[in-house]
């Protein structure tokens, strides 16, 4: 190579376009620090060309960066690119500093300035169609694919494992089958990495291709055999196909090797209680609580496996504490009510039906809750209240025909009971044996005698 063109920006290139693929979802987090570089980077060579030797304050402006100090290296970028604007290593750099300052459109800015100057830098492309691909830009793929043709400086099998892994996740929704694609060439690049295994198989799965889908995270799990997504990823497959006792294994195992691993010990908690295991389904929900106890999900998820396990006191005490932290939920306060209803408590069941329709006036399911409660608590004109908006959004079934029949009859509506009667009897059909000779028996009371 001829003296002075040895660019020094170069070699930053491909530590900044590694390391900035993994902050890509951290924006709080500079991408290319010092700490991510590969040791030695910044004093890898390039290609000779016919380029003139840099300016010093680009050397200068790369020696704040190793240090860090990327307010002072932006100056000294700008100078360096207002004097030659196709200095495409100067671009580059400066593109990275306004990443690391948090300014992400100068950033994509400088970047397309460099490729523009210089369109064959794998780098370039690639850090620019990260850039893109963070701010949901739809060009991002252009560059990404461009830096999937294109030879990386050095550490070549790292890079293109990037550049294939970030155009996957860019094409995951719109264009799955080139997605899976990537993700391939992402796997045969580097085939010790599980994360485009892991990729794929979400595709995979949500096209319903689970036997596919399972190869995949059967793969991940084999490369890394302690990996907590992949077994997750594994057990929620075996739960969409009931495949209940598979995914207890494997979460089993993870829980035992990985007791800190909140999202394991909620999931076996809910493959537990899919498989009817109520009472087992308890202490993993409760320990996945623990470790993280703002899970929404797992907090109702504990609630319900009360409400089966009939744990009926507990089950009030925690929807209270969901309705207390999120009081504005009407199907968390339907579920409430729908606990003190099984414990017989109909009058703050019915306030807890009233509340959730005070939140939700379309709220069908509740307007049936809340007619049973208001007929335990004799509140019969409520019950027909209840019915006739129930109504406006729910077919008629048997249960609420025999409410509108009990609640007219106690209001000595007898012709109103007396249909309703009927059509509870005609509907019933054996189901509600209780409830059926009742019916006959009001019939006989308040028909009149032919």
């Amino acid at each position: 190579m001829a003296a002075g063109k040895s660019f020094v920006g170069i070699p930053l290139v491909l530590a900044i376009a590694l390391s900035s693929f993994a902050q890509t979802n951290a924006p709080n987090a500079p991408s290319g620090s010092s700490s991510s570089r590969p040791h030695g980077a910044h004093h890898v060579q390039v290609p000779d060309d016919d380029s003139p030797a840099q300016p010093a304050e680009l050397t200068e402006a790369e020696a704040k960066i190793e240090k860090q100090d990327y307010a002072a290296a932006e100056p000294l970028l700008r100078g360096v690119v207002e004097k030659d604007s196709n200095n495409y290593v100067g671009w580059f750099d400066l593109g990275f500093v306004e990443n690391a300052l948090g300014q992400t459109d100068e950033s994509i800015a400088a970047y397309r300035k460099s490729v523009a100057a210089k369109p064959d830098v794998f780098e370039s492309n690639l850090n620019l169609g990260l850039q893109l691909a963070k701010t949901d830009q739809a060009d991002a793929q252009q560059f990404l694919r461009a830096a999937t043709k294109l030879k990386p400086t050095s550490h070549a099998a790292e890079g293109k494992y990037r550049a294939w892994l970030a155009l996957g996740n860019v094409l995951d929704k719109s264009e799955p089958d080139q997605a899976l694609d990537a993700f391939h060439h992402a796997a045969l690049v580097q085939p010790k990495e599980a994360e485009p295994h892991l990729d794929a198989g979400m595709i995979l799965e949500r096209e319903n291709k689970a036997a596919d889908a399972e190869s995949e995270y059967k793969a991940a799990l084999a490369i890394e055999p302690e990996s907590a997504d992949a077994v997750i990823a594994l057990a929620n497959l075996y739960m969409h196909g009931h495949r209940f006792a598979d995914a207890e294994i494997y979460l089993r195992k993870l829980v035992k090797e990985q007791p800190a691993e909140a999202a394991a010990q909620i999931q076996l908690g809910r493959v537990l209680a899919a498989e009817g295991k109520n009472e087992e389904a308890i202490a993993p929900l409760h320990a996945g609580l623990m470790l993280a106890p703002n899970d929404l999900g797992a907090q109702i998820d504990l609630a319900e496996v009360y409400v089966s396990a009939g744990k009926n006191d507990l089950a009030e005490a925690a929807y209270r504490s969901l309705v207390a932290s999120h009081p504005t939920d009407a199907g968390l306060h339907r579920k409430l009510g729908q606990t003190l209803l099984r414990e017989k408590n109909f009058p703050d069941a019915q306030k807890e039906f009233l509340t959730a329709l005070k939140i939700n006036p379309d709220f069908g399911e509740a307007y049936g809750d809340l007619a049973f409660a208001a007929s335990e608590n004799q509140n019969y004109a409520l019950v027909l209240r209840a019915l006739d908006a129930r109504s406006k959004f729910l077919p008629e079934i048997p249960v609420t025909y025999f409410l509108r029949a009990s609640a007219s009859d106690h209001l000595r509506d007898y012709k109103t009971a007396a249909a309703n009667y009927h059509l509870f009897l005609n509907t019933a059909k054996g189901q509600y044996p209780d409830y059926e000779w009742k019916a006959k028996h009001r019939l006989i009371a308040i028909e009149p005698k032919k």
